[in-house]
């Protein structure tokens, strides 16, 4: 039998209705049924035991992950990365011990690695109660730090692409101490999810020691090579901020939740949640330093929440800004966020 994701199975699809019925409380089980019949489709096809054993893996890890990070979701939460070679003796650890204190005192939560160095210290200034842990399972042993062994919110991936879903999916901010060609992994990857528009803007903030270089020399690096080549446009630095102090890592963190909530697309329209209204002036005034940014003719304008709105009740009553948004110049958007939190 071909399968199709289409109501067309005949008694595959009645089957796989009962089997749904059979199982109690499944939420949106029109989703569930296609998972299932993916998982059929692919059984049928793929006569590689190591091509479906890699998709079997990637799907309970991310069912678990889900089921760990679920009962957090209203609670924001930075990931912070950095070098697992980094000693306890050294400033910059003690830095990330700052961070990680002053993250959970002004009610975040903390992602890290779980392992060694900058990690551990953001976990040990953040305490248990106030991390979570996604660890990676290597060719050599890596066990999590003291402070995440043995926490209900510790998962350990087999599959790096798995583990950087949850960094990123569930970050309200990104922090990135020096480290190594993990760390730019990780920094290259998040700029270029924010540049294309794969990720929505969150605060992505670079850390160095006081008198530190290690971003500074990253950052021209971008000014004389790829900005002079013309790979990335001026508004690409508006996507991260480079620090000196943790005191302006909370606050540049802070500013951007300022007024601005989240933003959610809706057809061809681009929806602005706000925690606070902001005037018609201002509207007006966005309209005219962002024109670049929306398509011929369409505007930015004050709204309610829209029909398609709906699935999230918990947020109805926000204000919202509604573009006509271009959906290329992102390093633009980002601009106009911060310019919204200014007002």
């Amino acid at each position: 039998m071909n399968l199709h994701f289409t109501r067309t199975n005949g008694p595959a699809d009645e089957a796989i209705d009962r089997l749904i019925e059979l199982v109690d409380h499944v939420t949106h089980p029109d989703i569930v049924r296609e998972m299932i019949i993916a998982a059929l489709k692919a059984g049928q096809e793929e006569e590689e035991k190591a091509d479906l054993k890699l998709m079997n893996t990637t799907l309970k890890e991310m069912r678990f992950t889900s089921k760990i990070f679920g009962p957090y979701a209203k609670i924001k939460k930075v990931t912070v990365f950095g070098s697992a070679r980094t000693t306890p003796d050294e400033p910059v650890y003690k830095m990330a011990c700052c961070l990680g204190q002053q993250l959970a005192e002004a009610g975040y939560m903390v992602i890290t690695g779980a392992g060694p160095g900058i990690m551990q210290a953001i976990n040990e200034g953040a305490g248990p109660s106030h991390s979570f842990g996604v660890n990676i399972r290597l060719p050599f042993e890596q066990r999590p730090n003291p402070v995440l062994e043995g926490n209900p919110r510790l998962i350990t991936y087999k599959y790096f692409f798995n583990r950087k879903v949850a960094f990123l999916k569930e970050a309200h901010a990104v922090a990135l101490f020096p480290g190594g060609f993990g760390t730019l992994d990780e920094a290259m990857e998040t700029l270029t999810l924010v540049q294309t528009g794969k990720r929505t803007p969150l605060p992505l903030i670079l850390v160095d020691e006081p008198g530190g270089q290690y971003w500074s020399k990253w950052i021209r690096f971008f000014e004389d090579e790829l900005l002079a080549q013309s790979y990335i446009a001026p508004s690409d630095f508006s996507f991260f901020e480079r620090v000196d102090s943790i005191d302006s890592v909370v606050e540049r963190i802070g500013l951007f939740y300022r007024r601005y909530h989240s933003l959610r697309h809706v057809e061809k329209q681009l929806v602005i949640r706000l925690t606070s209204d902001v005037s018609q002036e201002a509207v007006s005034e966005l309209n005219r330093l962002f024109h670049d940014i929306l398509v011929p003719g369409g505007g930015i304008y004050s709204s309610g929440a829209l029909p398609a709105e709906e699935d999230e009740p918990e947020i109805q009553f926000l204000p919202r800004l509604v573009l006509d948004f271009n959906n290329r110049d992102f390093g633009r958007l980002r601009k106009l966020i911060d310019t919204i939190n200014l007002y």
